[in-house]
């Protein structure tokens, strides 16, 4: 057995570094678009939830209006305060919409259908609004939808301030 009988076994050292600076490329094109695809998710879900905020507000009102005049019975819904009756819930109200309150199973909250631990969200309420917010934002303030209550002056009803804000998901 001479050398020219000799096989080769494994990689040369030039088909190593071909290969290493493939994946490098693939890599570097994809990483972009996996980081672009996170933030469009995010997005996705702030405009879903503010789609389910906007539409519960809705509903929640009309429940309100139909308990007003009398012609469904079951909350207790007054031009002031008072309660909802949605999905078999007491929704608390203010001024004909949904309240802002976080407490389990009261306001938009609980017309919505949201919870924290289930759809990825921070809640949370000081004294107006309520902030809801994206987790896994890049920044969590610009990545959030708030819930301004309606008001009520002179017998005239606001209806409340949905604001979605996506600048930074």
């Amino acid at each position: 057995m001479g050398d020219k009988e000799m096989k080769q076994q494994g990689f040369t050292l030039i088909e190593l570094v071909v290969v290493i600076t493939i994946l490098g490329i693939l890599a570097a094109t994809a990483l972009p678009r996996y980081v672009a695809m996170q933030r469009e998710a995010r997005i996705a879900k702030a405009q879903g939830l503010y789609g389910a905020i906007r539409s519960a507000s809705a509903l929640a009102h009309a429940r309100c209006l139909l308990d007003l005049s009398g012609i469904v019975a079951g909350g207790t819904c007054t031009t002031a305060a008072g309660t909802a009756a949605m999905e078999g819930t007491a929704v608390a109200m203010i001024n004909q919409y949904p309240s802002r309150s976080t407490a389990p199973g009261t306001g938009i909250i609980q017309a919505a259908q949201l919870s924290a631990s289930t759809d990825g969200v921070t809640i949370s309420s000081g004294v107006n609004p309520t902030i809801i917010q994206i987790a896994g934002a890049t920044t969590a303030a610009n990545c959030q939808i708030s819930y301004t209550e309606a008001t009520a002056a002179a017998g005239v009803v606001t209806a409340p301030a949905i604001v979605i804000d996506v600048t930074d998901c």
